[in-house]
């Protein structure tokens, strides 16, 4: 995370009858807008595509996995370059970057109209959802089923994102997506102010590193599972997500539809599978689906 994704200051703290003043750190949150150039050449036209509240730091890998969970590009290869205003364009504009395409790639723009991208507090959502991500994934339904996962590894699994999330620890503030290999090993970390901004990062990462689609990964989640964070993962390919907290009845039904593992409440090594418990390898456990 960069350097000015903290802010302090001076705050005056009550704890019963004691008074004190101290320096307090809070997690920065500001506008970021994501351009799209493309077109063949002599013929470039930028549009604005979205524009977010986020945590500064690792602004590219926000704008290209959200433009990857959103459908508008499929692979790496279709972008020529991601650069902030202030480089890219003649606004010196910091808060505004700009993802340029490579002259033969033609975006798919009308999938940022479809019901498919949805808020939690947005009632669009739904089968016809459900089914849009269908449509776009390149992934859906055609991995190998062989990711499986050990429980004693399930509980290390928020020990080690607790260790790792500098800026929480700093803040509190921020929610955390990770990524591990099914044998525990941190892959990959992302923390922002929002919980999808914080999975689109770590996507927009590995869709960098060629890593997609993520298979022999597990997700985890630093709060709860919702319907739009089961759709970005569904879209990297990811088939085991686990949540610290408890997962919508939307996430759930995607993760079902999907055949994604599903685990909500994973802490003091406890937790509940929700979806496909088959990959999760539980000592003297008995099948009782």
């Amino acid at each position: 995370m960069a350097a000015n994704s903290t802010h302090h200051m001076r705050v005056i703290k009550v704890n019963a009858a004691e008074i004190a003043s101290a320096t307090d750190a809070l997690a920065i949150e500001e506008p970021l807008e994501i351009r799209l150039e493309y077109g063949p050449e002599g013929q470039r036209q930028v549009q604005n595509i979205s524009v977010t509240m986020r945590t500064p730091g690792h602004d590219a890998e926000l704008a290209t996995g959200f433009l990857f969970t959103e459908g508008i590009i499929k692979n790496p290869e279709d972008i020529a370059s991601t650069q902030h205003c202030f480089i890219a364009c003649a606004e010196n504009k910091e808060n505004v970057i700009q993802v340029s395409l490579a002259p033969g790639v033609v975006p798919h723009l009308q999938n940022t109209e479809r019901n498919f991208y949805t808020t939690s507090s947005c009632g669009v959502c739904g089968k016809g959802s459900i089914d849009a991500i269908r449509t776009v994934s390149g992934f859906a339904g055609e991995q190998e089923d062989t990711d499986t996962i050990q429980a004693p590894i399930l509980y290390q699994l928020p020990v080690i994102l607790r260790k790792h999330q500098r800026v929480f620890e700093d803040t509190g503030g921020l929610h955390a997506s990770a990524l591990f290999s099914t044998q525990g090993e941190l892959l990959l970390l992302r923390e922002d102010v929002g919980r999808h901004n914080a999975l689109d990062k770590l996507i927009g990462a590995a869709l960098s590193y060629k890593w997609l689609p993520l298979k022999q990964t597990v997700l985890l989640l630093s709060g709860r599972a919702s319907f739009e964070l089961l759709q970005k993962a569904a879209m990297a390919g990811i088939n085991i997500i686990a949540a610290v907290g408890a997962p919508s009845s939307l996430a759930v039904e995607l993760a079902n539809e999907f055949n994604i593992t599903l685990i909500g409440f994973l802490r003091d090594e406890r937790f509940n599978v929700y979806t496909a418990a088959h990959r999760v390898q539980i000592p003297r456990y008995e099948d009782t689906y």
